[in-house]
């Protein structure tokens, strides 16, 4: 019975949401922050060649 009893508490506990959320957010953000650096890469490569040019 307290096997039982223990079985259920770990299917009730919500611990392991937590860190599903939270590695959906991380995942999101990486998500997001690769496609700005696709989005906006040539355009500071050709700024840092400009620079570098300059100098």
């Amino acid at each position: 019975m307290m096997l039982w009893n223990a079985i259920q508490a770990r299917i009730a506990s919500e611990d392991g949401a937590s860190l599903v959320e939270y590695a959906l957010l991380v995942a999101l953000i990486a998500i997001v922050a690769i496609a700005a650096i696709q989005f906006v890469g040539g355009e500071v490569s050709t700024a840092f060649v400009d620079i570098g040019s300059s100098l």
